[in-house]
Formats: C-alpha cells, sequence, structure tokens
C-alpha cells in the first residue's frame, strides 16, 4: 500500500484520557486513561502473571496494588519516557498499526510551550521512525469539527 493510501492516526493526548483513532472517522477508536502504572511491591501480586508495568484500563483496573504515574498534568507532558510508552501503547496494542507507515496527528493544549512541542515531534520521529507528523491546538481541531475556521459568530438581531 502507498504512504498516500493509509490513513493518518489522530492522537488527543489528555489529562485523563487518550483518544486515538484515523483521519476522516467521526469519533475514536480508542479511549483509554492515560495513566501508567508498576508494582508496588514485587510480591503483592503474586500468580496473576505480574508484569512490569500496566498501562490504561489495565492499570486502573490495579490501581490498589500499582504506584500510578500520570505523565500529563493539566494538559502538559511531565514524563516524557512515560508518554512515550503511553503512545507505543496506543499505537501498538490498542490501534495495532505499524506506525512507520502512517503519518501522525498530535493535539496540543493551547499555550503549550516551544519545547513540549519540539519534543513531541522528536520522540514521534527518532522513536516511532513516522512519515510526518503535524500538531495541532486541540480548541482549533474543535472548531474544524463542528464545521468552523473561527470561534466569532454573528448575531442578526
Amino acid at each position: 500500500m502507498d504512504f498516500d493510501e493509509k490513513q493518518a492516526v489522530v492522537c488527543d493526548n489528555g489529562s485523563g484520557l487518550v483518544k486515538a483513532g484515523f483521519a476522516g472517522d467521526d469519533a475514536p477508536c480508542v479511549v483509554f486513561p492515560s495513566v501508567i502504572g508498576w508494582p508496588r511491591n514485587k510480591h503483592a501480586m503474586i500468580g496473576i502473571g505480574q508484569k512490569e508495568m500496566y498501562l490504561g484500563d489495565e492499570a486502573q483496573a490495579r490501581r490498589g496494588v500499582l504506584r500510578l504515574s500520570y505523565p500529563i498534568d493539566h494538559g502538559m507532558v511531565r514524563d516524557w519516557e512515560a508518554m512515550e510508552r503511553l503512545w507505543q501503547h496506543t499505537f501498538e496494542k490498542e490501534l495495532r498499526v505499524s506506525i512507520e507507515e502512517r503519518p501522525v496527528l498530535l493535539t496540543e493544549p493551547p499555550l503549550n510551550p516551544k519545547f513540549n512541542k519540539e519534543k513531541m515531534v522528536e520522540i514521534m520521529f527518532e522513536a516511532f521512525e513516522i512519515p510526518a507528523t503535524y500538531v495541532a491546538i486541540q480548541a482549533v481541531l474543535s472548531l474544524y469539527a463542528s464545521g468552523r475556521t473561527t470561534g466569532k459568530t454573528k448575531s442578526y438581531l
């Protein structure tokens, strides 16, 4: 399949949820908590196939025996290593796509520091080897989804 024929992956990373899917779809394919958990005690989960780490819904379900980490705080990425793991989980386990063959649209909050945007793009190109990316402000994408290009409205009173 040609690069032009591959649908772009859209990933909206929020403080509470990751929403991801494909460009052109009406709704995200996957929605899961943006949380990572590590076992607090190596012996606490014996017999249930303990993993090194749990992500998303799995981490949420085992929150009582895990040390949880939220890589995004108030819309800003605070832990880049954890964020990279969340993206890997999103692409490989949730969407089940070969991400190095697809362009990726990432969202960012308004007033996101330039460093954060640069770091997002750096991880996408270097860790995931994607062919193209674009980072867009979440509020602007909401306007586009509703068929608008500005937040202004006209009053005809």
